[in-house]
């Protein structure tokens, strides 16, 4: 009996471990306005949904996030120049969004 209570302790244990660092890590987690979080998470998924509509293989390599007053942070890397800037004008026309920043870096061996 001790042992089975020991190994059940010992298997939820393991299985919410990891589950605890992820939610830990998640820098969303203090965000103080729900409606906010949503706004954010709306405009982050329109960017990436048009990116991912370019068919441009080197877009995929970028990142888009949003912060609670609609600025929008692009990084990542591109293979010309030309797909950083469109990625750029993608993000900067898309609605909800007040300005876009850009560390995007061109890799062209990539």
């Amino acid at each position: 009996m001790k042992k089975s209570i020991a190994t059940t302790l010992l298997v939820i244990g393991t299985l919410i471990g990891p589950i605890a660092a992820v939610a830990g890590s998640d820098s969303d987690m203090d965000r103080s306005e729900p409606k906010a979080f949503v706004k954010d998470s709306a405009i982050t998924t329109k960017i990436k949904t048009k990116l991912a509509a370019e068919h441009i293989a080197s877009l995929g390599r970028i990142h888009v996030d949003t912060d609670a007053n609609g600025v929008v942070w692009l990084h990542g890397t591109t293979r010309t120049q030309k797909a950083a800037n469109e990625a750029v004008e993608i993000a900067r026309g898309t609605e909800g969004v007040k300005d876009v920043h850009s560390r995007i870096t061109v890799k062209k061996d990539d």
